[in-house]
């Protein structure tokens, strides 16, 4: 009789461990619209899969990042990334990498990765980082984690949190980062704020960053480098 109660136990708790564990597929872009007639799709949550006869050993290979990107921008940085985009092998497999160069003084502007955690390693240079947490109860400020970082030293920003960095140093720096996703996306803040086509409504802007609308005018007619 023990041995049933015992069976019945684990069964229950299998069921309601699956049941718990069961959710929606997370999303592998920004949006995917539902369509009735598969002959209309284009897209599926990710790629479409090739025949695993047809796969080779260039579907999971890609060189190049020995080399350094072109920070001559206004931000001084440029991001180099591997996802599903251009190394095919990476489809389904939840995970990409960046190198990220830095000219002296440049920036990595505050940016969220909505699907997809980031850790970050420095090869080269010494960066000030760090991300902002998400908003807290009334009358409380988003916390904000900073670190110095030295080469070797690793910093993780938790998936779709605000975070930067910032080459403290007078030479150039480097650093490679492995994100959580095949495709974890960027939102650079700045450039979805003010640079969005069509603009949003200054009104808006002005009422939520509690300034005047000129200062508003004045940032969406700049020019937003994406450094991606």
């Amino acid at each position: 009789m023990a041995l049933k109660y015992i069976v019945l136990t684990i069964a229950i708790l299998a069921v309601v461990t699956s049941i718990s564990h069961a959710s929606d597929p997370s999303p592998l872009q920004d949006f995917c619209v539902a369509v009735n007639d598969s002959r209309a799709a284009v897209f599926v949550n990710g790629k479409f899969c090739k025949d695993p006869k047809d796969a080779t050993a260039e579907d999971f290979f890609k060189s190049g990042l020995n080399v350094a990107g072109n920070t001559s921008n206004q931000v001084g940085s440029a991001v180099t990334a591997v996802n599903v985009n251009n190394l095919p092998g990476l489809n389904t497999l939840g995970i990409s990498l960046v190198r990220i160069d830095y000219a002296p003084y440049g920036l990595n502007p505050p940016h969220t990765h909505p699907r997809g955690t980031e850790v970050l390693t420095v090869l080269e240079g010494t960066l000030y980082v760090g991300f902002v947490l998400s908003n807290p109860g009334p009358n409380m400020k988003n916390k904000l984690f900073t670190k110095i970082l030295h080469p070797g030293d690793v910093f993780v920003f938790p998936i779709g949190l605000i975070h930067f960095q910032f080459n403290v140093g007078k030479s150039k720096a480097v650093a490679f980062a492995g994100l959580s996703s095949q495709n974890p996306g960027t939102i650079t803040i700045a450039n979805a704020v003010f640079g969005s086509d069509p603009p949003i409504n200054d009104n808006v802007l002005a009422k939520a960053f509690q300034v005047d609308k000129k200062v508003v005018d004045y940032l969406q007619s700049q020019f937003w480098w994406d450094n991606n």
